[in-house]
């Protein structure tokens, strides 16, 4: 006899719609449309024996013993026992569970709860509802779902089959509402600004491109949420932020998605160092949240509580490559011979074309962030790098931002807010130079509806983005972020 690999869950998916013609036949609606019940499951679990409750859920477990069965129901709280007796419920309405119902389908039961010999509460089923047949069987009965590619393409079986994935999901949706609690109280207004956009700014990166057929123009999916945002402290707003989604047409591995998350925070009056105490009040919460002072990271043991190391940048650079910072640097530009002069001594790999951005990216990642496991923030970055910060005090190469790093993952990035619009428009312009001269697709444009708006006054603020994703990769003890998107960007499935 002749067999398919997939000819077992045929055989499987033709039986069920097979029981699902069964129920029908018997004048009852597999599917119906809505179920009144008494209890989530949690708090079923918290009643005390000999009180009625009525719950549903998902049949994860039957064990069928003639004319009684046990089986386990789960909802989104928890999981529950129900015994389920012929004599209790009717021949017809046991037969029909015993024969027609399986693992994976979700059933409504109502009954008193008791403690079985063994002390588990459980639900003497009085009556029972179907509410919904299932016709693939779940991933433990047939072949487990192991495979990592499967579990993100098919995430909700993954959420049923594992029970972890189900707990970083909850624990990311915590930490978010965490962060607007914290928001919230400090004064700043949550809003939301647009997706597509006429210009891609406020960040390094490379966009996404779409076209409006009414209007009959290209448009970006944006990389960032800072210029909109700055544009509502200048209209009056004293905090503003915004949680969403940002969109970067760049490489795909364990650290990046082309679609991810952020926080942007602006807060008028504030800077750099305002931001700096923000995130470590973020985390706290963060910490409460998981119940704990330390999380391993990647073979690290990451203490996750305030406060944090400061870094300067400066100081670091001069101790790990022998160079003063500034002999890299030509004002508010690179001076690029001595900066590969610097990369070569250093045996860091940049080709002829490679823009000086990512050659200084290079030695940094080499020499600095590969060693920051703990909380840190690194102060003060080269103005060529930075065009939307503001300078630090005499010192036109070196502006007030931080990088923050745990578990040697950048979570956070955030500025003193450069409110000079004559200053910003040159720093853009030297920031279209690099793009158009020094092969820089990932330099900052030059947006002149933004220099515009500053120029009917920016009080100054500090403003902050934070990696919602690269925050839960770090609390949920996950190194790739995959982990912590429910649906990941992937290839498409190869055919046949």
């Amino acid at each position: 006899m002749n067999t398919t690999p997939n000819s077992g869950i045929d055989e499987i998916i033709a039986n069920n719609y097979a029981k699902i013609k069964t129920i029908r036949e018997q004048g009852i609606d597999p599917f119906p449309h809505r179920f009144s019940l008494t209890h989530k499951i949690d708090k079923a679990c918290q009643t005390p024996a000999g009180e009625s409750v009525i719950i549903a859920g998902r049949i994860v477990l039957m064990r069928v013993m003639g004319k009684a069965t046990f089986a386990h129901l789960k909802d989104g709280t928890g999981k529950m026992q129900i015994y389920v007796k012929k004599d209790a419920v009717g021949e017809a309405a046991y037969e029909l569970f015993k024969k027609q119902m399986h693992v994976g389908d979700f059933l409504g039961v109502e009954g008193k709860l008791f403690l079985t010999h063994t002390g588990e509460l459980t639900v003497n089923a009085e009556k029972l509802t179907v509410l919904s047949k299932s016709v693939r069987p779940l991933p433990e009965k047939f072949h487990g779902l192991t495979d990592p590619e499967a579990r993100y393409r098919e995430r909700y079986l993954d959420l049923i089959s594992n029970e972890e994935a189900r707990t970083i999901f909850v624990r990311r949706s915590q930490v978010v509402a965490a962060i607007r609690g914290v928001l919230d109280a400090d004064g700043y207004l949550e809003v939301e600004t647009p997706v597509l956009c006429a210009q891609a700014g406020g960040a390094s990166a490379r966009p996404f491109i779409t076209f409006h057929n009414a209007y009959k123009y290209e448009l970006y999916m944006r990389i960032a949420t800072e210029l909109p945002l700055k544009k509502l402290i200048i209209g009056g707003f004293d905090g503003a932020y915004e949680i969403g989604r940002v969109f970067r047409n760049e490489g795909v591995d364990t650290r990046h998605n082309p679609e991810f998350t952020t926080l942007e925070a602006y807060k008028a009056y504030s800077d750099y160092n305002g931001m700096a105490a923000l995130m470590e009040r973020i985390f706290e919460k963060c910490s409460a949240i998981i119940g704990a002072d330390t999380v391993e990271y990647n073979g690290m043991k990451v203490n996750l509580k305030p406060p944090f190391r400061r870094l300067s940048l400066p100081d670091e650079w001069l101790k790990k490559t022998g160079y003063d910072l500034h002999e890299i640097l030509k004002g508010k530009s690179f001076n690029k011979e001595n900066l590969k002069k610097l990369a070569a001594e250093l045996h860091i790999e940049f080709g002829a074309d490679t823009p000086p951005a990512k050659i200084f990216e290079r030695i940094m990642d080499e020499k600095i962030l590969s060693e920051l496991e703990q909380p840190t923030f690194v102060m003060d970055y080269p103005t060529a790098i930075t065009p939307l910060a503001k300078c630090k005090t005499g010192d036109e190469s070196i502006v007030e931002r931080f990088e923050f790093f745990a578990g040697k993952e950048e979570i956070a990035n955030a500025y003193s807010e450069l409110n000079d619009p004559e200053d910003q428009k040159s720093r853009l312009e030297e920031q279209l130079r690099q793009r158009e001269e020094e092969n820089n697709g990932e330099a900052d444009i030059l947006d002149k509806g933004f220099i515009e708006a500053m120029e009917y006054g920016m009080p100054p603020m500090g403003g902050i983005g934070v990696g919602i994703d690269r925050l839960t990769m770090l609390l949920a003890g996950k190194p790739s972020i995959r982990e912590v998107i429910l649906f990941p960007l992937l290839k498409p499935p190869t055919a046949g």
